[in-house]
């Protein structure tokens, strides 16, 4: 399972929309031209850092698909922009691996595939954009297997290269350098839940019960298949205990983003059919990090 899980859904329907049905949910069909003006009326523009989380379905039925998307993306922040999006490792191991009965498991790791940075795909659950953008022409891949991701644009190799093989969402990972950019998060359909950028603020954050994961996963080193070791937040399930401050079956992200919303944080508007939210990369992390440290800190004593 990867550490993105959460990263960005293109989720489906509860059942599937045939062409007809995306096509009215956009009053017509969802063109590149289109995306782009509502992209840019949205607020993304020229010279952008963006990092885009996508429900292809919440936009309708667009003409060309994902290429049609991330090239309307690409127009709109030009040649000086950058698009980023998180991949992960659809076959990365699973972090229950070391549980699993001995045969299976040397079995398994006998033969697992090194992630390889071009070859791996993208997990299936980030959605379809994410898979597209890492073949594009000139697109880099961070060399992280459970937390990578994909950069197309002048800044992608600073954004990418040597992304830290331990705390991948921390100070100098893909989104702490973001950040440092002054980057934006674009949710184009997406729900809230998928803010990614919110792990970093995890990474960042300081409150009393913070939940860590090791795990174990191939790489090539040297020519040579290697078992890692690695050691992260726990994105696959909490990194704090949201719990005592967010409603049961609640994910946490959803309550931070719609409080960053509420006090004036982001921008909201329609590109295509669907509601999007543009929000400024720093904002995010700073309202994270405070959010966590007050509220956490505050249910841990007893406040």
């Amino acid at each position: 399972m990867s550490a993105a899980k959460f990263a960005s859904v293109d989720e489906k329907e509860p059942r599937e929309l045939d062409e007809k049905e995306l096509i009215e949910r956009a009053g017509g069909p969802v063109t590149r031209g289109r995306l782009v003006r509502d992209l840019r009326e949205l607020g993304v523009g020229p010279g952008d850092t963006v990092m885009v989380h996508t429900r292809m379905s919440a936009v309708g039925y667009v003409v060309g698909g994902t290429r049609t998307l991330i090239g309307a993306l690409l127009d709109t922040v030009g040649d000086t922009g950058t698009l980023m999006a998180s991949c992960g490792w659809n076959d990365a191991p699973p972090y229950d691996l070391a549980d699993w009965p001995p045969q299976w498991r040397e079995a398994a790791r006998a033969e697992w595939p090194a992630y390889d940075p071009r070859l791996s795909e993208a997990d299936h659950s980030v959605g379809r954009v994410p898979e597209a953008l890492r073949h594009w022409p000139g697109a880099v891949r961070s060399r992280h297997p459970d937390a990578s991701f994909v950069a197309v644009g002048p800044a992608a190799h600073r954004l990418m290269d040597d992304h830290p093989w331990d705390d991948p969402h921390g100070p100098d990972s893909p989104l702490g350098r973001l950040v440092r950019d002054g980057g934006r998060v674009l949710l184009l359909g997406a729900p809230l839940d998928t803010l990614t950028l919110l792990h970093h603020a995890e990474a960042l954050a300081e409150a009393p019960g913070k939940r860590y994961v090791e795990y174990e996963q191939p790489i090539m080193v040297d020519g040579r298949r290697v078992w890692r070791r690695f050691r992260d937040v726990d994105t696959e399930t909490e990194a704090f205990p949201y719990g005592k401050v967010v409603p049961e079956g609640t994910w946490p992200f959803t309550v931070i983003a719609e409080e960053m919303l509420a006090a004036g944080i982001g921008r909201t508007g329609r590109v295509g059919a669907a509601v999007s939210h543009l929000f400024e990369a720093p904002d995010v992390v700073r309202f994270g990090v405070e959010w966590i440290e007050s509220r956490l800190g505050g249910a841990a004593d007893g406040s």
